[in-house]
Parts: C-alpha cells; sequence; structure tokens
C-alpha cells in the first residue's frame, strides 16, 4: 500500500483565497481587527474598508464613561493598529445595497464596489426616539458615535439643570451615572427595573437602590409620553405616565440598539432586525438557509448558533465579540475547508456606574434560575449565578471581578446548577434558587446585551407545497 500523501502546505485553493478582492463594509472595530487579521494571515489582495461615519476606528466603550467626564477626549478615542493593512479607505459613506449576482456593493453615493468575497460588520446603530417631530428637539440625544458624545458632553457642561435619562440599560445608567458625577440633577424613567433586560429584575433591585443612593430619581414602572419643546424647538418639558411633567433641558434616549441590515434589504441573504445569521465559521446564509462562501459576518451585527448555548443564535453586543468573532471570520475567508475554525467565544461584558464594576459572563438572560453563589445582594457586592436547564449558564458580579475567570471555567464545562461546591464566602445568602425575574423581551425598552433569536430573516424566498396525499 502506497504511503499517505501529505497535503501541501499551501496548494493551488488557498494560493488563490490569499488572492483576489475583499471588501469590509463596516469601519469600526470588527472590520478593523480582520482586516488587520487579513494581512496578518497572508493575504495579499485588494482591501476595501467602507464606513458610514468620516472617521477611522474608534473605540466605543469610553464614549458614555470617560468622554463624558471629560477624562478622555471623543477624537481621542482612535483604536490601536495591529499593523498596517494597506487598504483603500471608504469613509463617510454608508452601503446602501448588495448586489450578490454581480458581487458588488452599491454605496450612498452612486459608486460601486466590487468584491470577491465581503465580510459584514456594520454593527448597530442607537434606537431613536419613537416620535421624530420630538427627537428633532434641541437638547434630544442618543449616544453611540463619536460626535454623539461630544455633543452631548458640550450640553452637559454649559449650564443645564436636571437631564432625563429614558432607559435604564447599561449604557442610559452609565449616562446618569456621570451625570451625577458632573453635579447634575438626572431623572431615569424605566419600565422595569434597572439593568433588568441583561441580568434580570433581582439584579436590578440592587441597580435600583444604587442608582437612588447616589441621588437619582428613578422612577421604575414609568414610561414617557411626551417631549415637549419651546417655541424656537429646544426642549423645556418631559411628560411621564406615572404624573405631572417634569422640566429637563436634556434628554437622552438609551432603548437600546438597531442592527444596521436595512441595506441588505433584496440581497437575498438572510437579515432581518434581529441581525445577519451567520453559521459558527461567521458564513453568512441566504434567506434559503443555504450557506454562502464569499459572504461572512462578524460584530454586533452578526447571529451565529452556539454549542454551550442549545445552538441557539447569538447576536452579542460584546467589545470582547467583535474582535474574536472578526479574527475567525477573516481567518475562514483566506482558509479553505479543513483549516476553518469555529466562532465559539464566551460572552463576556463590564460596565463601571455609580464606583461599581458590573461584569458578566455567558447568557444571563438565558437562565431560568439564580443563586447568590458570593456575598450578599444587601451589600452590592456579590456574585450571582444563573441555571438553565440543571447546568450553569452564566454568572454576574457586582465588584467581584476576580471570581469571573472561575464560573467562565463553569460555564464551558457544563458544571450543574445548583452548584454542588459549598460557598468560600461565609456571609453568602443562599445557595437556594430563586427565579431572576427578567422582563417581557419584547418590551419597547433597553435588552440584553446577548440576544438569543432564531433563523428569522425579513424575506422569505422558499414555498413549501405539500405533497397531495
Amino acid at each position: 500500500m502506497p504511503p499517505a500523501r501529505s497535503r501541501p502546505a499551501d496548494t493551488d485553493v488557498e494560493v488563490l483565497r490569499r488572492q483576489g478582492r475583499i471588501v469590509v463594509v463596516g469601519a469600526s472595530l470588527a472590520g478593523l481587527r480582520a482586516a488587520e487579521t487579513l494581512r496578518e494571515q497572508g493575504f495579499t489582495g485588494s482591501l476595501t474598508m467602507i464606513g458610514d461615519e468620516p472617521y477611522e476606528p474608534y473605540d466605543r466603550p469610553p464614549l458614555s464613561k470617560q468622554a463624558l467626564l471629560g477624562r478622555a477626549r471623543p477624537e481621542d478615542t482612535a483604536l490601536p493598529r495591529r499593523r498596517h493593512i494597506d487598504a483603500e479607505w471608504r469613509l463617510g459613506v454608508a452601503a446602501e445595497s448588495l448586489d450578490r449576482g454581480a458581487k458588488q456593493v452599491r454605496l450612498t453615493n452612486g459608486d460601486t464596489v466590487p468584491y470577491d468575497r465581503l465580510l459584514i460588520a456594520t454593527g448597530t446603530r442607537a434606537r431613536p426616539w419613537f416620535h421624530p417631530e420630538e427627537a428633532a428637539l434641541g437638547g434630544v440625544f442618543v449616544l453611540r458615535t463619536r460626535d454623539d458624545s461630544a455633543r452631548l458632553r458640550r450640553k452637559l457642561t454649559g449650564g443645564v439643570s436636571r437631564v432625563l435619562v429614558i432607559g435604564a440599560g447599561f449604557t442610559g445608567s452609565e449616562v446618569a451615572s456621570a451625570c451625577r458625577e458632573l453635579g447634575l440633577q438626572v431623572t431615569v424613567a424605566e419600565r422595569g427595573p434597572a439593568l433588568a433586560g441583561a441580568l434580570g429584575g433581582v439584579i436590578g433591585a440592587v441597580a435600583d437602590r444604587l442608582q437612588r443612593k447616589h441621588g437619582v430619581d428613578l422612577r421604575c414602572g414609568v414610561s414617557v409620553t411626551a417631549l415637549e419643546g419651546d417655541d424656537v424647538g429646544r426642549l423645556r418639558r418631559a411628560h411621564l405616565s406615572d404624573g405631572p411633567a417634569i422640566d429637563v433641558e436634556v434628554a437622552v434616549v438609551s432603548l437600546g440598539a438597531l442592527r444596521n441590515t436595512e441595506w441588505l434589504a433584496g440581497s437575498g441573504v438572510a437579515a432581518g432586525p434581529q441581525g445577519v445569521a451567520c453559521d459558527a465559521g461567521c458564513r453568512v446564509f441566504d434567506v434559503n438557509g443555504i450557506v454562502t462562501d464569499d459572504i461572512y459576518a462578524a460584530g454586533d451585527v452578526a447571529r451565529s448558533p452556539h454549542p454551550l448555548f442549545d445552538y441557539q443564535f447569538l447576536a452579542l453586543e460584546h467589545w470582547g465579540n467583535a474582535v474574536e468573532q472578526a479574527e475567525i471570520a477573516a481567518h475562514n475567508m483566506i482558509c479553505a475547508g479543513p483549516d476553518r475554525r469555529p466562532h465559539l467565544w464566551l460572552p463576556m461584558f463590564w460596565s463601571t456606574q455609580f464606583g461599581v464594576d458590573i461584569k458578566s459572563v455567558g447568557v444571563p438572560s438565558l437562565g431560568d434560575q439564580l443563586v447568590v453563589a458570593q456575598g450578599t445582594l444587601a451589600e452590592e457586592r456579590f456574585v450571582t449565578v444563573y441555571g438553565y436547564r440543571g447546568r450553569v449558564i452564566a454568572a454576574a458580579a457586582f465588584d467581584g471581578a476576580k471570581w469571573m475567570g472561575f464560573y467562565e471555567h463553569q460555564i464551558a464545562s457544563g458544571a450543574p446548577f445548583p452548584p454542588e461546591y459549598r460557598t468560600v464566602d461565609r456571609r453568602t445568602e443562599t445557595l437556594q434558587p430563586i427565579d431572576p425575574a427578567f422582563p417581557n423581551p419584547h418590551l419597547p425598552t433597553h435588552g440584553p446585551t446577548v440576544t438569543l433569536t432564531g433563523h428569522s430573516p425579513s424575506e422569505r424566498r422558499v414555498s413549501f407545497v405539500p405533497a397531495h396525499a
């Protein structure tokens, strides 16, 4: 029997995949890290970066933290470069449509950009206030971009006295924290407890106490019914569902994010409000559920299945996920099938507000039970563990970051829930499971930073006609 022939290090197919034209739509964190990985792994073809903002990629987390407090300027948040990527930058112009047949992206200025392989990394945008005429009032803000942060910082330091924050998710709570640190009066209106969409109502009650302790006028179970302006179009008053209107000069709308998929309408790509569906290797599905081999997705806009979470599609709004998924997508774009890798990053998130570091790992919103494993809720310093169908699915901590590595291992190994070990912290309340109290995910308020979705493109092309008996 002749000896088996080993596969050469670079087959003809692999060489070809390292050439050609790759277009990245989305010039932010995921797009930049993907471009750098492509060059690091030997891609020698042309690389085009398309972004709707006029700036090269910058870091977004500081915009709701350090930038609002004046500890960093929005223009100084550019992402560090790992290497030169030798790309053509098309900035300040958005993608308008995708023609898969012609393999080209049409831009809003009328130009077309041809590709051999395409990476969709268009991310998300802030959900605007529901009433356009009220959203246009002077003093009404969202916070997502560098320009948003700069405008809001100027307004907050320009002599205003009272701020309204609509929504008490992570971004809204961080804005409220920054406003209190700046000495401003803050009212927060939220349909449920603070952070409840991400961590559940049990933890939300702790976040509520934390905000009130720092002087926030927190109105839970309350919605904003209208924003009222003066004769020259400046915000002056907000009407709330719980009583009289309040006088405000600034309203920050923090109602979650919308995924930027509208430009893909009619393209045949499985894209909709919940994101772009792709396989674990970041290859995008078409609307018939057939995986493509020339279109990939990464970052906040992507949805992919994860074996730790029943192979449900996860859409993650996490900084670390954008980096990891972009690197996997770039690797797979230029590798032959046997060398491709799955994206199996474990969701991790962090926030700093009111002097507390909040971190989570896993998918808390999937949990149907919760235990307090370290510390106590009353002291606002604790670790909670979430269970799902008898195993550990997530953990969240207030000032307990040192435990996150341990629980990351517990989640990855499918450790049983409730935890079998005895807590090392004798002050812990109980290991008796309780309901984490997640709100209805369909309420039009802030949602979790991890979204469990099905395969739900906005267009469907297969018609099922059952056979006659």
